[in-house]
């Protein structure tokens, strides 16, 4: 018997619904279908409230997506019914030489599931970043591989290629260790992503 949040679970059914349908690459497929196999299994509830950063001013505008995928839609409602318990936390250690000025207080970060999410465990990562707008991600890299899910407009950039534009549900995905960075345009920029931390063989 499941003992997961009745918001949270209703958000992953969600958020399964939508990576199955936009993220297309082989990769990416193989890759979140492992994630939302893992997440079947709930993990260690935290307890305790969330907490807001002021960039999270920004939510409402970042939320008010024009969609006309149902799909899009329901996971935003979801995230609508989980944010509230997020701790949203800005990236301390990062290239400075990469960031915009104005990155430590134009970004958040909330893990939903995994290290300090609402579920805590280490085989995944699943979490959102916002941004303000005008705001540039720094470079960064890790070793599990990633599956994004992008709900906004904005800039995103993989190695040493062009920065692309995803567009609201754009999925792309990032092989493991690869340097990777975004920026957001004129509009704030709310994206999902998925680490599958312990890739099973």
């Amino acid at each position: 018997m499941s003992l997961r949040n009745k918001s949270l679970q209703h958000f992953l059914e969600a958020a399964s619904v939508a990576f199955g349908q936009f993220a297309r690459a082989p990769e990416a497929r193989r890759s979140i279908g492992q994630f939302f196999a893992a997440l079947e299994r709930p993990g260690t509830a935290r307890a305790g409230g969330g907490s807001r950063l002021p960039v999270c001013a920004h939510l409402d505008m970042a939320l008010a997506v024009d969609t006309s995928y149902a799909s899009l839609a329901r996971l935003i409602e979801g995230f609508k019914g989980i944010e509230p318990m997020l701790e949203w936390r800005r990236r301390t250690k990062y290239d400075h030489t990469t960031a915009s000025d104005n990155f430590v207080d134009g970004h958040a970060n909330a893990m939903i599931v995994g290290p300090g999410g609402l579920e805590e465990r280490s085989d995944l990562w699943f979490g959102v970043t916002l941004m303000a707008p005008h705001v540039r991600y720094p470079d960064h890299d890790h070793a599990p591989e990633e599956v994004y899910l992008v709900l906004s407009k904005g800039e995103f950039q993989q190695g040493e290629g062009n920065w692309f534009s995803p567009g609201i549900g754009g999925s792309f995905y990032n092989i493991p260790g690869i340097k990777h960075a975004m920026r957001s345009v004129e509009m704030p920029l709310f994206a999902f992503w998925a680490l599958l931390a312990e890739r099973s063989h």
